[in-house]
């Protein structure tokens, strides 16, 4: 029994060394010892040899699945008037109504029952072959005692080392940042307060991103977002915010939670001018605009970060940004976040998982790789309103990372259209129709 002791004793010494001294002291300096470059280029041959495998599967074995194309249905394309000119076999003549209109709208009505653009973009992104993770499918784990042996040998890795090892690191980060932020939150307002709070809250993110396995790529950092100004980025799960928050520091935006969210919202205020809200307050459009503008007139304050889609999308495209973030002023950071699937997928689906349970999926994945692209500032130009500057900001965004432009809400996943949009297609026939009013 003594031996037991003695030998649980040594892997806990060895267990709190590589903790320590190989992950968290280099992360807080913002250092790699280059472990996780050399684990991603393992992942990346065994994944490669694994679609190999799945290929050649397929062929031996033809009742193996393929997997679905990402969309079904081939768009025609162009606008509403080309499209009934080409169902109407020629111009469209003012003031006449042809029967075949009706085949346009029965069309698009079709299209949208059966590849719904807007609720797509709400499940997980498909992967062309498997990844070796349970969420594609599992019957490719069959095709081969390799292939299954490989499998099997990822989900010790990934549940017995990994695991654990990533929830000793979050812990610490988020311990460190609710006592460092408590703690800087006593000094008075001054340089010192700032910059420390500054080290902190890098300090503690860098801790977690280590927790999450996160190889992430930062490109353009000549355009890093600065005092005074907005930063407004693609939104796909909350570790957006540790993603961004590794390379800089920002002050967040949002509602007040309670639980274990209000906790760190609390203990983070103290130490940094965030922005939070309560629920009444969310909803006065004016009041939240008026203390977005406030901060950004302070230009020694850090940069706004700001999610205009007000949800989280998969990863495939950029919907619709609300424009309340266009009307406070300033100068506008875009910032494009694109993940590699292969190696997880970092969507979170909030109608399907609370936090906890995105947070343990993420944990027993096998690593969150992204890439982030700092574009250059963009302001509001002479006679463009604020839904035409959010609109251009999301097309830029969605180019650099080769996303689709959706001019869809992301709010529609839980709401009915809006009024707005059947009234827009019914002017645009409308003017088909009977031609554009007189100005």
């Amino acid at each position: 029994m003594e031996d037991f002791w003695a030998l649980a004793v040594q892997l806990l010494h060895v267990w709190m060394f590589v903790v320590f001294f190989l992950i968290m002291l280099p992360s807080m300096f913002g250092l790699s010892l280059g472990v996780t470059g050399v684990y991603i280029q393992v992942l990346v041959h065994i994944l490669e040899w694994a679609t190999l495998r799945i290929q050649r599967g397929r062929q031996q074995q033809p009742s193996v699945p393929v997997p679905l194309p990402n969309g079904i249905i081939e768009h025609a394309g162009g606008s509403m008037e080309e499209e009934m000119g080409r169902l109407r076999s020629g111009s469209l003549a003012e003031g006449k109504f042809c029967l075949s209109d009706v085949f346009y709208f029965y069309n698009k009505g079709l299209e949208s029952i059966v590849d719904d653009q807007v609720t797509q973009r709400f499940s997980s992104e498909e992967l062309n072959s498997w990844n070796l993770l349970t969420r594609t499918n599992q019957n490719f784990r069959y095709i081969s005692l390799r292939l299954t042996i490989i499998w099997g040998l990822g989900v010790f890795v990934r549940y017995c080392l990994l695991f654990p090892l990533r929830i000793t690191l979050a812990t610490i980060g988020l311990s460190w940042l609710v006592i460092g932020t408590i703690l800087v939150g006593f000094l008075p307002e001054s340089s010192v307060k700032n910059w420390l709070s500054e080290l902190v809250h890098l300090t503690c993110y860098r801790i977690c991103a280590r927790g999450l396995s996160a190889t992430i790529v930062y490109h353009n950092r000549e355009n890093r977002p600065q005092k005074g100004g907005i930063c407004v980025a693609n939104h796909t799960t909350p570790i957006d915010v540790v993603i961004l928050s590794n390379d800089g520091c920002y002050a967040m935006v949002g509602q007040i939670h309670g639980g274990l969210m209000g906790v760190l919202q609390r203990s983070m205020v103290r130490a940094c001018p965030h922005v939070w809200f309560e629920r009444s307050e969310m909803k006065d459009r004016h009041a939240v605009a008026s203390r977005l503008r406030a901060h950004v007139a302070a230009k020694t304050k850090l940069p706004i970060l700001i999610f205009p889609e007000g949800t989280c999308v998969n990863n495939t495209s950029v919907m619709m940004f609300k424009k309340g973030s266009f009307e406070i002023g300033g100068t506008i950071y875009p910032v494009t976040i694109k993940y590699d699937a292969r190696f997880g997928d970092a969507f979170w689906n909030s109608s399907k998982y609370n936090m906890v349970s995105y947070l343990l999926r993420m944990m027993t994945s096998w690593a969150i790789v992204v890439n982030v692209w700092y574009l250059p500032p963009m302001t509001r130009q002479d006679g463009e309103d604020a839904a035409q500057f959010a609109n251009r900001v999301k097309s830029a965004i969605a180019h650099q990372g080769g996303l689709l432009d959706l001019a869809w809400d992301g709010g529609l996943k839980r709401e009915k259209v809006k009024d707005s949009f059947k009234e827009e297609q019914q002017k645009q026939y409308s003017s088909i129709i009977a031609g554009p009013k007189d100005q």
